[in-house]
């Protein structure tokens, strides 16, 4: 188990049952390989969310709305026509040649999401985490992978303005499954 995954389930336990992964099928949908610590995390705890706040997309959700690869083009499309009609600033760290942005969570109830910030010639277990207030044009990079940012904000060794509301006193983690019905 990634080291930051095992840490996590120490401080939020995973459910107790979990639906096997077909990696290869839903890693070729991206196009590209995802980090090993998210993939850990997925397979350990599914999609769905942290402490009522991180909503964890799910590589293969059925429901767009909290499935990777729809929020992939959602998101990518939503961007692109902030970015055309202003007066939100494309972050920095896009202007590195074949930069990009691929979603790993949305923040409940705010409009905020977690991408990776991926790259061409970068491995995914190197992406780090831009995090966007979603209602307006403020950007945090945060340079760590995906699931220690998630477990440091939970435990508040990382502080975020865009997670303002963590970390909170008792941790919990409520499956997909439960509450899609999936």
């Amino acid at each position: 188990m990634h080291p930051d995954v095992e840490r996590l389930t120490r401080i939020v336990p995973p459910p107790a049952e979990r639906r096997p992964r077909d990696r290869p099928e839903v890693e070729a949908r991206p196009g590209r390989t995802l980090p090993e610590d998210f993939k850990n995390l997925v397979d350990t705890y599914g999609g769905g969310v942290f402490d009522e706040t991180i909503w964890i997309l799910e590589p293969d959700c059925a429901d767009p709305d909290h499935g990777l690869l729809a929020m992939k083009v959602e998101r990518a499309e939503v961007l692109e026509r902030l970015w055309e009609i202003g007066p939100e600033p494309r972050p920095r760290q896009l202007e590195d040649d074949g930069a990009g942005l691929l979603p790993l969570a949305y923040i409940e109830g705010t409009g905020a999401h977690l991408y990776w910030l991926t790259g061409e010639d970068v491995c995914p277990e190197d992406w780090t985490v831009p995090a966007n207030a979603g209602r307006g044009p403020e950007w945090e990079h945060h340079p760590v992978p995906s699931t220690r940012l998630v477990l440091s904000v939970l435990t508040g060794e990382i502080h975020s303005d865009i997670l303002d509301d963590l970390p909170a006193d008792d941790h919990t983690f409520d499956p997909n499954d439960e509450i899609l019905g999936g």
